[in-house]
C-alpha cells in the first residue's frame, strides 16, 4: 500500500519550500501553501522562471509571523494572519490567465524583495475574503474547487519511484541525480510504481485530528516542521480525506533550477528537461512534458496528514 513519505508547503510562490512532518489540509490545499506571491508594482507575478534567485529565499512559519531569510539580507517578518496587516491595499492580480486577489503587505517587504531581486517588487498576501476558482473543466467530480496563488490546483502529488526512475536515466548519461524539490510537490508517495500516479484517480487517507498530531509529535525533533496551531477535529481521529487527481502536471523549464543555488547546474543546464523530453511527452496534455499529478480536495478539509500514513490509491485508465 502506498505511504506518504514527504509533505511540503510553499508559503511564498516560487520561494523555498518547507518539509513538514504533518500538514493541515484545507479546501484550498495545505494551510499557508502559496498564500503569498511576489509581484511587480503593477501586480504581475514574479517567479523563478525569470528570477531563479527566488529559490534562495528561505521561509519559516513562526508562531505569528512568516519569516523570510536570504543571502546578504536581514530577516523579514510579515503576519501569518491577514487581519494583522495594517490597512493593506487590495490588489487584483493574475496567476497565468486566472484572476486572483491579494493584500499588499507593505513597504518593508516591498523594499526587501526589490533589493534581493534587483527589480521593483511587492509581496502580496492572498485576500481571505476572496476566492480563486480552479478551472471548472477539471472540477466536475468534486463540485468545484478553490486555490490561492498556486499555478492552478490545490495540491501536487508525485511518486518517489518516478523520481528514482528519472535519476537512473540521468545517471546513465552521466548527469547527477536531482532531489524532489526541483518539482515542488506537496505529497510524495512511496509504494507506487514509476509514473503510476499518472493513472491514480483517487487517494483516500484516514485523516488525523490536531490532538493526534500533537501527541505524535510531542518530544520529537526530526528537523522538520510539525507546526499544528490551527487544526480542527476532536478525539483521536479526523475526517477521511479523499483527494481527486485530475490533471498531469505539465513542466516548464523551472525544474532545471538547482533550488540550493538559485541557478541551473552549469554542466547540465537543461536537465532534467532534456531527459524528460525523450519519454515524458504526454498525449493527454498535447505532447507537454508531464511529471506528477495535480489534485483537488474532494473530502476531508480540516484534517491533518502526516508522513508515514498509508494511502489507498484507486487507479483508472480512461481518457
Amino acid at each position: 500500500m502506498p505511504i506518504i513519505s514527504e509533505l511540503f508547503v510553499y508559503p511564498v510562490k516560487s520561494c523555498a519550500g518547507i518539509a513538514l512532518d504533518a500538514a493541515h489540509l484545507l479546501a484550498t490545499g495545505f494551510e499557508y501553501d502559496r498564500s503569498w506571491m511576489v509581484t511587480d508594482p503593477g501586480g504581475a507575478m514574479l517567479t523563478q522562471r525569470a528570477y531563479p534567485r527566488m529559490a534562495l529565499v528561505g521561509v519559516e512559519l513562526g508562531e505569528h509571523d512568516l519569516v523570510l531569510r536570504a543571502p546578504g539580507m536581514s530577516e523579514l517578518r510579515t503576519p501569518l494572519d491577514a487581519a494583522r496587516l495594517h490597512a493593506p491595499h487590495k490588489v487584483e492580480t493574475t496567476v497565468w490567465r486566472d484572476a486572483a486577489y491579494g493584500l499588499d503587505t507593505g513597504e518593508a517587504s516591498a523594499a526587501w524583495f526589490s533589493t534581493f531581486l534587483g527589480v521593483p517588487a511587492r509581496l502580496l498576501r492572498f485576500d481571505p475574503e476572496r476566492e480563486r476558482i480552479v478551472d471548472p473543466d477539471y472540477t466536475d467530480s468534486t463540485g468545484g474547487a478553490t486555490t490561492h496563488f498556486s499555478d492552478g490546483f490545490p495540491l501536487l502529488v508525485i511518486g518517489q519511484a518516478s523520481l528514482d526512475d528519472l535519476n537512473a536515466r540521468l545517471n546513465r548519461k552521466g548527469a547527477p541525480s536531482i532531489p524532489i524539490d526541483r518539482f515542488r510537490p506537496n505529497l510524495v508517495l512511496t509504494g507506487l510504481d514509476a509514473y503510476e500516479e499518472d493513472y491514480v484517480e483517487t487517494l483516500t487517507i484516514d485523516g488525523e485530528s490536531s490532538r493526534t498530531i500533537h501527541e505524535a509529535s510531542s518530544g520529537k525533533d526530526s528537523g522538520r516542521s510539525s507546526r499544528t496551531s490551527s487544526g480542527t477535529g476532536s478525539g483521536n481521529g479526523g475526517p477521511t480525506v479523499r483527494l481527486q487527481l485530475v490533471k498531469p502536471c505539465a513542466r516548464c523549464p523551472m525544474p532545471t533550477i538547482d533550488q540550493s543555488k538559485g541557478a541551473p547546474d552549469p554542466d547540465w543546464p537543461n536537465e532534467p528537461t532534456d531527459t524528460l523530453s525523450v519519454y515524458r511527452a504526454n498525449p493527454r496534455r498535447g505532447g507537454a512534458l508531464t511529471f506528477g499529478n495535480n489534485a483537488l480536495v474532494a473530502q476531508g478539509a480540516g484534517a491533518w496528514l502526516r508522513v508515514g500514513q498509508q494511502v489507498d490509491a484507486e487507479l483508472g485508465f480512461g481518457d
